[in-house]
């Protein structure tokens, strides 16, 4: 190759920069989904029928309002997997027995 015809100027040549990469920005913290989370545990860990469906209400709460969809999503699926779980144990699972003495 002959480097009477390229075109290209060594001399003009820069070395590349790299821009810094910033972080992604911080969303704010969804609150309605930390405490469907919180609620769906009591209900199903103490049986509480109550904090089972402010779970749900709780977690449709949060999808409404969701604003990262993978993360929020994970969150919302699992509170709401154990508030559904916390409803059937609640209302057809087995009844304590009274034991009378």
């Amino acid at each position: 190759m002959s480097s009477g015809n390229d075109p290209r100027l060594p001399s003009a040549a820069k070395p590349f920069n790299r821009l810094p990469h910033d972080a992604p920005p911080e969303l704010p913290v969804d609150y309605s989904g930390f405490i469907a989370v919180l609620c769906a545990v009591v209900g199903v860990m103490f049986r509480y029928k109550l904090g089972s469906w402010l779970a749900i209400i709780f977690c449709a709460q949060s999808m409404v309002n969701m604003k990262n969809m993978e993360n929020d999503l994970k969150q919302i699926s699992m509170a709401m997997m154990f508030a559904v779980m916390g409803l059937v144990t609640n209302y057809m699972g087995p009844r304590p027995s009274s034991s009378k003495t």
